[in-house]
């Protein structure tokens, strides 16, 4: 039995698990590099040029040709990507990316892509080059490919940029003049709302003119100060960061016409979803995180807050109406069930959703829960124009079948799984 295909418990020295590796590692270079040239196949069969006499497979009007690499590349029909990146068990926006990276690699840097079918250059250091050119013109891209190719399996990240750079420099200097303008600009303020930590805390960080920095440290630091006579049981760390919640809420609360008064804040409004999972867990539908419920108690307890309260819905009801409009109370339950598109791998969030009839309406299906998910404009257009269709088999569950016969099962916690 070769090495390649024996079991790891049969490597008892240390020779054989390293040569065990050495051969999963190889059989995974060459799975990497088919499933890229698969890519490249997929993407040959579905491009707009290789379609125009195929109505029945690409419909322009109803489907959009798509770019995914660089000028030159050849255009591929959009929804064409949506089953490649569910057979791939990726979202549709990070197959697109990855459809784009292996048709930018064989239109418009060869000779790279050659070195990863030769097995000389691994797939994620080949993708780390093309996603660098795609906004390049054709000759900058054939200049990388020539000075990249021979040494790409060594070359540097930084000595890969020099040349990119130098690619944009000598083929697009409008550009790369304004990607110098913009690099200049490095202020920013990010707040990480998205991020909710277990214990309802989130980032922040940015980088500031040297003035403004001054000033926001000063005002910090006054804060945090006055809190340490009233809650001298926290750290200065935490005063600081309640200072900057305080300092928020007075600057909502200012009256552009008046006088500023510093000791005016403004409530902080609670309004938030949240889902009890169990005696001590939340989750907190907005950011679609977990905290404690606990911490969703303090906010609530907190004297700057207002709390909104908002009606509770039934999700084990049932709403039915005999409309094609769907109504609100519908739209509310589907978006408290499902949290997101209930296509594979997406999770655009159900709030910002269509409300597809998985039966058409057309065709006598109800507006009701039982028949109702929420899609996204993308996902609710290729259910439309395109053989993808799913069966709803509960309130949380959906079996999709795609064109080509692939089938996905998405469950209640929005898991998608493949079937045989």
């Amino acid at each position: 039995m070769g090495m390649a295909t024996r079991d790891l418990d049969d490597c008892d020295t240390a020779p054989a698990v390293l040569t065990f590796v050495r051969a999963r590692r190889s059989v995974q270079l060459q799975a990497e590099a088919d499933q890229l040239a698969a890519a490249v196949t997929w993407a040959g069969m579905h491009s707009t040029d290789s379609l125009q006499d195929a109505a029945a497979v690409w419909i322009p009007g109803c489907e959009d040709e798509m770019a995914i690499a660089g000028h030159g590349a050849p255009l591929i029909a959009e929804f064409s990507v949506l089953e490649f990146s569910a057979a791939l068990g990726l979202s549709s926006d990070s197959g697109r990316i990855y459809l784009g990276h292996a048709v930018e690699l064989a239109h418009r840097l060869p000779r790279v892509y050659e070195r990863v079918q030769s097995l000389d250059l691994p797939v994620w250091k080949a993708r780390r080059i093309a996603a660098d050119t795609i906004d390049l013109p054709e000759d900058g891209a054939e200049f990388v490919d020539t000075h990249v190719a021979a040494t790409a399996h060594k070359i540097s990240i930084a000595q890969l940029d020099r040349t990119i750079e130098e690619a944009r420099v000598r083929f697009d200097p409008e550009t790369a003049a304004q990607r110098a303008r913009d690099a200049a600009e490095v202020r920013h303020f990010d707040i990480e709302v998205q991020q909710v930590s277990y214990d309802g805390h989130v980032e922040v960080r940015g980088t500031l003119d040297l003035v403004d920095a001054l000033d926001l440290e000063d005002a910090v630091a006054r804060g945090a100060s006055y809190l340490g006579t009233i809650a001298d049981g926290l750290s200065l760390d935490a005063r600081r960061s309640i200072a900057v919640g305080d300092l928020a809420r007075r600057q909502l609360t200012l009256d552009l016409n008046a006088e500023p008064d510093p000791d005016r804040k403004r409530p902080r409004q609670v309004v938030v979803h949240v889902h009890l999972a169990d005696a001590a867990i939340a989750r907190v539908e907005n950011t679609r995180t977990l905290i404690s419920v606990e911490q969703v108690k303090g906010w609530c307890q907190d004297g700057d807050s207002q709390v909104v309260i908002k009606p509770v819905i039934d999700l084990a009801g049932h709403v039915h109406v005999d409309a094609y409009e769907v109504p609100d109370r519908l739209k509310e339950r589907q978006a408290l069930l499902q949290h997101s598109c209930v296509f594979p791998w997406c999770r655009r969030r159900a709030r910002s959703c269509d409300h597809d009839h998985s039966d058409p309406a057309s065709n006598g299906g109800a507006t009701c829960d039982c028949n109702i998910a929420p899609l996204c404009r993308r996902h609710h257009r290729a259910k439309t124009h395109t053989r993808w269709r799913y069966d709803k088999i509960d309130d949380t569950t959906f079996v999709w079948r795609s064109p080509n016969g692939l089938t996905f099962v998405r469950d209640h916690t929005g898991t998608t799984t493949p079937q045989p």
